[in-house]
């Protein structure tokens, strides 16, 4: 089963989310904050297939939260989306520098996210 990370500390976006990526099919596990997401993926070695991960965090950012993932020789090549308000041209760079898709979550539809989790995971 393909495995989604989402990091996202709205509730109301990450019930959401949650329950629309469940229904397509995955399996999802939900961080609420930026040093949760490194507990669980470093600490406790989860291993997802995609991570979706907001930038404005309680704890770490989400910048820094893909700074140290990318150190976990597991985790380099995990496909990362950034889904975040911060829309300006140096977040986009600095997220895609990181090796991560970036999305404007005001510019996007939940379906749009949806859609490309659905693109990363082949379906």
């Amino acid at each position: 089963m393909f495995k989604v990370f989402l990091v996202e500390d709205d509730q109301f976006l990450s019930s959401i989310l949650v329950n629309r990526l469940t229904k397509e099919g995955y399996e999802v596990t939900l961080a609420k904050d930026g040093s949760e997401a490194e507990k669980m993926l470093i600490q406790e070695k989860a291993r997802p297939d995609v991570i979706l991960l907001d930038v404005i965090l309680p704890g770490k950012t989400g910048f820094e939260v893909l700074e140290d993932i990318r150190q976990v020789p597991e985790l380099k090549k995990t496909k990362v989306v950034i889904t975040s308000n911060l829309g300006q041209e140096l977040d986009v760079k600095r997220g895609q520098e990181l090796g991560a898709e970036y999305v404007v979550k005001a510019r996007t539809s939940l379906d749009d996210i949806i859609n490309k989790v659905k693109e990363l995971a082949g379906k």
